[in-house]
């Protein structure tokens, strides 16, 4: 079983930052692929981007990021904190949306919402023209 929690949503004008937050419980973190989706009003959720790892003796992590959001947006886990964030710059009105979190056991694409099994409550994030 995970909780996720996310933080870090508020209001911001176009082109400004912010950083979401999402912590998780469990101690089996580094082991699941981790997504970031959003849902906007009167739309459906989607994906905006995803992180997996790799430990061992070679630590490989990769990231993959919905086309929206390429460029402005990044992924990145603290394993050590069981945290996963996303670093949202240049932000557009067309970003304004509920941020959720979500983790899927293992290695996967991590593109798709049926492979997540765990998901947070959400987060909005809203940005003014």
């Amino acid at each position: 079983q995970v909780q996720l929690v996310e933080s870090g949503g508020g209001v911001v004008q176009a082109g400004g930052s912010l950083r979401l937050s999402c912590a998780a419980s469990g101690r089996t973190f580094s082991t699941y692929t981790m997504g970031w989706f959003r849902q906007a009003p009167g739309k459906e959720r989607e994906f905006v981007g995803c992180i997996t790892w790799i430990g061992g003796s070679t630590t490989y992590s990769s990231t993959t990021y919905a086309e929206p959001v390429k460029g402005r947006f990044t992924i990145s886990r603290d394993n050590a904190k069981n945290t996963l964030y996303l670093q949202m710059n240049s932000l557009k009105p067309e970003d304004t949306a509920v941020y959720y979190c979500a983790a899927a056991p293992g290695l996967v694409s991590g593109v798709r919402e049926y492979q997540y099994t765990y998901w947070g409550q959400g987060t909005q994030v809203t940005v003014s023209s």
